[in-house]
């Protein structure tokens, strides 16, 4: 049960999934016996590599941009990312018909890059070390431009959200009911939705928030009440969770949220993440897509017998980045 007003709403997580239906894939939910033998419990694995752009940031994307009016659209929209948000504002982009400009950071992996540009997107390219990406957006944003954030917004959160919704259909068709679910976490937009929409439906569920060594910023919000930086950045496999600060709206949804968990993924434990994924469930995964699932095989005694689904948030990995992962045999408990 949620003890705080959460800003996000189940009715707001179920209009979305009308609006945006015509457009994304409903992702299957995988699971393998000796998936659940390695983790010592009943695993679901949310299969978003398999949604259109390879990530589920399009959902929440096409949300927003599927409210814009016809005038918003004609003046196109711009945004930041590390990526996989790019590349659903440039698909949103060309599906709605609009232009789209992207500020994407250059050690952006190839895959994304090379993405965003083949969806017509105009990728604008800055040096994370020596510059801000607000900035760099500020000075190119021109009059009537609408700006998609990655995840402080509440269409995005609900875009998400709509995670959350399929997996709580699937589970029912199966007779399952979840007692617990694990969401790779950056800014907190997809966190915040799923986890928002399957307590709505799951009260007692359990939400476990899984962040890069390093940039465990939503951890530290949650304890500060208030939006905070990373503790320690630095380099990492897993760009997509490397944002530099949580939102506002996902961490006000979080906070009304009822158990709550935090993890810390180490670079190894995604990489085990990946070679999971791949080897029992025959699914492509980037390293923080795969973080939630690294999370979970490090061990979790108080999953144990339980029924635990895993978001696995995207797929697009670079391949000398998937090599090196599948090197990495996955922890077995």
């Amino acid at each position: 049960m949620c003890e705080m007003t959460n800003p996000l709403t189940l009715q707001a997580v179920e209009q979305a999934a009308t609006r945006i239906a015509p457009y994304v894939v409903r992702t299957p939910l995988l699971s393998s016996p000796m998936l659940d033998e390695a983790a010592s419990c009943k695993v679901f694995v949310k299969a978003e590599p398999l949604q259109n752009t390879g990530a589920f940031k399009l959902r929440g994307a096409l949300n927003l941009m599927l409210s814009l009016s016809p005038q918003q659209l004609a003046s196109g929209v711009i945004t930041y990312s590390a990526g996989n948000h790019a590349q659903a504002v440039a698909a949103a982009a060309k599906l709605l018909g609009c232009k789209a400009q992207v500020v994407m950071p250059q050690h952006a992996p190839a895959i994304k890059k090379d993405s965003c540009r083949w969806w017509g997107a105009d990728v604008v390219l800055y040096d994370a070390a020596t510059e801000d990406r607000q900035s760099v957006l500020d000075q190119l944003m021109t009059d009537g431009q609408t700006f998609i954030p990655p995840f402080d917004h509440l269409d995005i959160m609900a875009g998400q959200g709509t995670i959350g919704l399929e997996i709580a259909s699937q589970l029912a068709e199966l007779g399952q009911v979840p007692d617990a679910v694990i969401v790779s976490c950056s800014g907190g937009g997809v966190s915040s939705g799923v986890i928002t929409a399957l307590q709505a439906l799951h009260p007692q569920l359990h939400g476990y928030i899984a962040e890069a060594q390093g940039w465990e910023k939503m951890a530290l919000s949650l304890k500060a009440a208030s939006p905070q930086p990373p503790p320690a950045p630095q380099p990492t496999l897993m760009d997509g969770i490397s944002g530099p600060t949580a939102g506002r709206l996902p961490l006000a949804a979080l906070l009304a949220c009822s158990n709550l968990h935090t993890l810390s993924i180490s670079e190894q434990q995604a990489r085990q993440g990946v070679s999971a994924a791949f080897r029992w469930l025959k699914l492509v995964s980037e390293p923080a897509g795969a973080a939630a699932l690294g999370g979970l095989l490090s061990g979790r005694p108080e999953l144990r017998d339980k029924t635990v689904v895993v978001v696995c948030s995207g797929g697009n990995v670079d391949p000398d980045v998937f090599a090196t992962c599948l090197a990495e045999m996955p922890a077995q408990n």
